[in-house]
């Protein structure tokens, strides 16, 4: 068992392969932290690690005790208002008006496996050896309230899973008006803060900044996790790399508003904090009632960014993601948005998929315009039942003939908005979340329906199911295109309004797990204008999200760059658009825009019908080869090797291994051509030392140990001093995808 308890010392020592967490119980009996790092042996006890000191102006929790400050002392979920003047984790407003709390140590429970919960994502196992759990009870005796933090170990990597839940057990209602699921205080502030930010076309950018006293904080108030700010966070020495040196990461399993920040104090204390927003957020606890948090999955390393990044994919691909597609390889898709928005007919996408078919095509998607009177997007959102005059035969009738060319049928929902012009809207007017009294505004011409309501919900999904009941559909494209305003909802009372963002984000939970439930065979991929609401939230229900709705090349390499420090490549939509690109207008290569693209969940949206006799053998050839090395994309070990943002960030690379070594693809990306440089060499990782290899395109063999520390040599660049022969890269945006192939295992 990976839990250690020591009963003289009240001591619980979380241990993985890597890592230690040690926590104790406090001369008060509340619960202070010890240490979070490196794997050290258990011991009898580590008290030696807990400090205490008399200093000026501290104030102490003991009378006649000058040096037993909370202020001082390192703790693991910190309340608020006695002795520490750092933000707390949690805090309950009570019927007399005070916010001060003491949750004092009862009992723990240290058990096999990992418990689901309830109503909210979260990672799992599979079996009872997979994890431990260690669960801690302590009670306010004053409120009658009890509080429960819940740890979970997975022993085999370094992961650590924390969340916490409240519990009313007194006649009087509390409020929660701050209700973070983890907070750690870790000894020092020597880190850079690493984090995802951006904003829509330009998601998951990655930013660092060195900490100082003070908070340094990302966040979203936006009803979803935002393309501004990810649920996550990483803590890195400033020496730290891809591949050396120290780092925590800290991401949030949840899709609405959330917090994450870092409190440096005045003796240069961390305090790492991750939740709910508890802006604009309370949450009434009747008696008998309890609130669950969200998950925060903590990771630690000493082997750099690149093993942090593995620990996630690993994880959330095997045990966030859940259902029939988290371990089968996605279909290579065709969507229609791009080639035709609003403007199609039954016959005129029988020929798109037709043609799709004929390159290689396996999936062909409808996406916006199929249903009520849809031509634009000012209408008919909620009302899911097909446009008869552009679809006679209806899904159904489309869906069998996609069928029968040989393709799976995909179709786009927008589930949670609705247009004022819909026959929904019309019978339902109070349907949309909003303030009675006060001005509605919109997004892309509509408003976002109210889930905190179950009989919103329950429409909606009824609607849903019944498309997906009676037509073959294998895929869903969940859209998601305008966040929340004016939040509130004349269905609950005014003593519950801070508690509609949360409510409905529970809402879609409720949706989307009610409908992989009916329909399992369904490929779901989770879309929010592109990657607006790209987090672990969504890939339990989702296998895979929209990235980005900038399908161009060059932005897509800092885009899914930055989006992988997290996220496993399965879970990364990329497809391959039309150019001039109709995000930036930018025109690069079928080449690049496939080189980009194979290093995710790969598709096409672009008019297949248009393109040249050239460009469709070309396509063909792409997915040839997506086919032939999807899996070793899907579940091999992904490593960085060239950021776009270091430097002028004008080289991008990437490798993926498979998991014996035995093959492996390189992505070498080069934005603007460069005149009369060197020679170009790019160092790789994850081969095997003693390994030779052919690469496909290139003349002999190469040691994994030469590819390692010297070098795969890469091909000229175009000097200017004579004509430019073939082997020579000249131009923007060139990009080079090398496929090794192990010969033989053991040279020595």
């Amino acid at each position: 068992m990976p839990i250690f308890y020591t009963e003289q010392t009240k001591e619980f020592h979380l241990q993985t392969k890597g890592s230690s967490y040690i926590f104790t119980v406090l001369d008060n009996q509340q619960l202070g932290h010890l240490y979070y790092g490196k794997k050290i042996e258990h011991r009898d006890s580590f008290t030696h690690l807990l400090r205490f000191q008399r200093r000026a102006t501290s104030s102490c929790v003991f009378e006649g005790n000058l040096e037993f400050s909370l202020d001082l002392i390192k703790q693991e979920f910190p309340s608020y208002g006695t002795t520490d003047y750092r933000e707390p984790a949690f805090q309950i407003l009570q019927e007399n008006g005070s916010r001060i709390t003491n949750f004092e140590y009862k009992n723990h429970v240290i058990s096999s496996g990992k418990k689901p919960l309830k109503g909210l994502p979260a990672t799992y196992v599979e079996s009872e050896e997979e994890a431990a759990t260690l669960e801690v009870f302590l009670y306010d005796s004053l409120i009658d309230v009890e509080l429960v933090l819940t740890y979970t170990v997975f022993a085999e990597t370094n992961v650590i899973t924390r969340h916490a839940r409240f519990i009313n057990h007194h006649s009087s209602p509390v409020q929660l008006m701050r209700a973070l699921s983890m907070s750690v205080d870790l000894p020092d502030a020597d880190f850079q803060m690493l984090q995802l930010s951006g904003s829509w076309s330009r998601e998951r950018y990655v930013k660092e900044r060195a900490l100082v006293p003070g908070i340094h904080q990302i966040s979203s108030t936006r009803g979803a996790s935002s393309s501004q700010q990810n649920p996550f966070i990483a803590l890195k020495r400033p020496q730290t790399t891809e591949f050396h040196g120290e780092v925590y990461g800290f991401s949030l399993v949840y899709s609405g508003n959330f917090l994450a920040q870092v409190e440096v104090d005045q003796y240069d204390v961390s305090r790492v904090q991750m939740g709910i927003h508890p802006f604009d957020f309370q949450w009434l606890l009747e008696a008998g009632e309890s609130f669950q948090t969200p998950e925060v999955v903590m990771v630690y390393t000493d082997q750099g960014l690149n093993h942090l990044s593995q620990l996630y994919h690993s994880l959330y691909r095997s045990r966030l993601v859940r259902g029939n597609w988290r371990d089968r390889p996605r279909p290579i898709l065709l969507n229609s948005w791009e080639a035709t928005y609003f403007d199609f007919t039954e016959d005129s996408l029988v020929e798109f998929a037709k043609e799709g078919k004929k390159l290689g095509v396996e999936l062909f998607v409808l996406d916006d315009g199929w249903f009520g009177t849809r031509n634009d997007d000012t209408t008919s959102l909620g009302d899911w039942f097909v446009n008869s005059e552009k679809l006679p035969n209806g899904i159904e009738g489309l869906a069998e003939k996609i069928e029968a060319l040989g393709l799976a049928f995909g179709l786009w929902f927008e589930p949670e908005m609705v247009n004022k012009e819909s026959e929904l809207f019309k019978k339902h007017p109070d349907w949309i979340i909003h303030v009675e009294g006060r001005s509605q505004s919109h997004g892309r011409n509509q408003y976002v329906l109210d889930f905190s309501r179950a009989e919103v919900v329950d429409a909606i999904y009824e609607m849903m199911a019944e498309l997906l009941r009676k037509a073959p559909i294998s895929y869903i494209k969940w859209d998601m295109n305008r966040h929340l305003t004016e939040i509130g909802s004349p269905a609950w009372p005014k003593e519950r309004q801070q508690e509609i963002a949360h409510r409905y984000i529970l809402g879609v939970y409720d949706l989307y797990e009610r409908l992989v439930s009916e329909f399992p065979d369904v490929l779901f991929e989770s879309c929010a204008s592109g990657g607006c609401r790209f987090d672990p939230g969504m890939l339990y229900y989702a296998p895979q999200t929209w990235t980005s709705d900038d399908t161009d090349a060059i932005e897509r390499l800092k885009i899914q760059y930055g989006t992988s420090m997290v996220y496993p490549l399965s879970s990364i939509g990329a497809h391959v658009s039309a150019v001039p690109n109709h995000q930036v207008r930018r025109v690069t290569s079928l080449e690049t825009r496939g080189n980009v693209a194979f290093f995710g969940a790969f598709g096409y949206e672009l008019d297949v019908t248009q393109l040249t006799d050239e460009e469709k053998e070309n396509m063909k050839k792409q997915i040839a080869f997506y086919k032939e090395h999807r899996e070793l994309i899907m579940f091999g070990t992904f490593y960085r090797l060239r950021s776009p943002f270091v430097g002028d960030g004008n080289v991008t690379s990437w490798i993926v291994v498979s998991e014996d070594q035995s093959e492996a693809l390189v992505g070498y990306y080069q934005t603007l051509a460069k005149v009369n440089t060197g020679f170009r060499q790019l160092k790789l990782t994850g081969l095997q030392e003693c390994g030779l290899y052919q690469i496909d395109g290139m003349t002999g063999t190469y040691g994994g140990d030469e590819l390692m520390h010297s070098g795969l040599q890469l091909p000229n660049e175009f000097s200017g001093a004579s004509a430019l022969r073939e082997d020579e890269q000249s131009g923007d945006f060139q990009s080079y995808v090398f496929k090794l192939k192990r010969i033989e295992s053991d040279r020595h």
